[in-house]
């Protein structure tokens, strides 16, 4: 049986899950919550030496991290990541530009105000992060206005790993009202068939 070691209430694990899910894994849970040190353990530091979650561990072993590699490990020969070409490359691109410019900011803001309480000590962070986010919502709603998906493939892992912060950024103080393109972009995919959304805090 495939096993995620991941935090429910993590948008980053949520992609693991979700991929499986939509493309037919079964797999087991293993809760690991970095704020209470499950990812400082030698155990989980010998699956990860990064001491990060999502880890998936497949039947044979095999060890995957980085949440948009396993997006892209399971959604091979799917519809939800087109064959190589120029097709992929787009997909590639939102990718990566969600784990640089996207998750560190709208990510970990939700994570100071709602799981963390707003520490004062991180009150120039947290500023930096609202900022910094809706910049990255923006970049969205310029895509989003008129376009229904993030590249003209439909559906793909693009829009499942923008979609794991995005429809929760309100937990980070971020407005969807203020970018109606993104917003009705998360009603459609939370609307796909097996989407199943984040708890919330």
């Amino acid at each position: 049986m495939i096993a995620i070691h991941g935090m429910t209430m993590s948008g980053n694990c949520w992609k693991a899950s979700q991929i499986l899910r939509l493309t037919g894994h079964a797999f087991d849970w293993v809760e690991t919550d970095p704020n209470r040190g499950d990812t400082r353990t030698e155990a989980f530091l010998a699956l990860n030496p990064q001491g990060e979650v999502p880890v998936v561990v497949l039947d044979d072993a095999t060890v995957l991290t980085q949440s948009n590699a396993i997006l892209a490990h399971f959604a091979e020969g799917t519809p939800w990541l087109p064959p190589p070409g120029l097709a992929r490359t787009r997909v590639l691109q939102w990718l990566f530009w969600e784990q640089y410019s996207h998750e560190p900011y709208i990510a970990v803001a939700r994570n100071l105000i709602t799981y963390r309480g707003r520490p004062a000590d991180q009150a120039a962070r947290l500023a930096q992060c609202t900022v910094r986010g809706e910049a990255a919502l923006g970049v969205m709603e310029r895509r989003l206005t008129g376009h229904d998906w993030l590249t003209d493939s439909g559906p793909t892992i693009a829009d499942l790993a923008l979609f794991a912060y995005t429809h929760v950024a309100d937990e980070g103080g971020f407005e969807l009202a203020a970018v109606p393109g993104v917003q009705a972009w998360v009603a459609r995919v939370a609307a796909l068939p097996g989407i199943v959304t984040l708890p919330r805090g």
